[in-house]
């Protein structure tokens, strides 16, 4: 899959952060993996990305979260016959623990933003949907959970 290779080469994908999403190339947020149905992102607890509160500032842990979405949902939209519009139009986040180290961010709503990418070009009518990003750290404990919603419908012919 070109767009996985893509997202796994470390040059190509730093240059695109830094080209399109310079805040978190910043912060530090970085792919961990990528799989068609799953995706990690990872950040980083630094100068760069803390608050006053000696803990990771949550946009931070919302960049790397919608990234883990993100970036299946982009992946999706490569593979679709034809041209595909997404837009994030929601989100609610949770917070358990502070996150003191780097945090890891995973999706595994892969398969259901396929289906959802499928029913609108079948269909020609947008569909939202609401995916979950996790976030741990590296021992396990859950530090967030953030559900991403998602809009995806058939582009016009002037969108990309």
């Amino acid at each position: 899959m070109a767009f996985i290779d893509k997202v796994k080469h470390p040059l190509q994908f730093s240059l695109f952060l830094l080209w399109k999403l310079p805040s978190a190339w910043l912060a530090g947020v970085r792919v961990k993996n990528i799989q068609p149905h799953t995706c990690t992102t990872v950040v980083p607890y630094r100068w760069l990305s803390q608050n006053p509160f000696r803990s990771t500032y949550f946009a931070c842990l919302a960049m790397a979260a919608e990234m883990s979405s993100g970036l299946l949902a982009m992946l999706h939209v490569a593979e679709a016959p034809q041209r595909v519009s997404m837009l994030v139009t929601g989100m609610e986040a949770g917070f358990m623990k502070k996150a003191k180290t780097k945090t890891w961010f995973t999706c595994g709503d892969g398969a259901a933003i396929q289906a959802a990418i499928a029913h609108t070009l079948a269909t020609g009518e947008p569909v939202t949907l609401t995916v979950q990003s996790t976030g741990e750290s590296e021992d396990g404990t859950l530090i967030a959970r953030f559900a991403i919603t998602w809009s995806f419908k058939r582009a016009a012919k002037s969108e990309a």
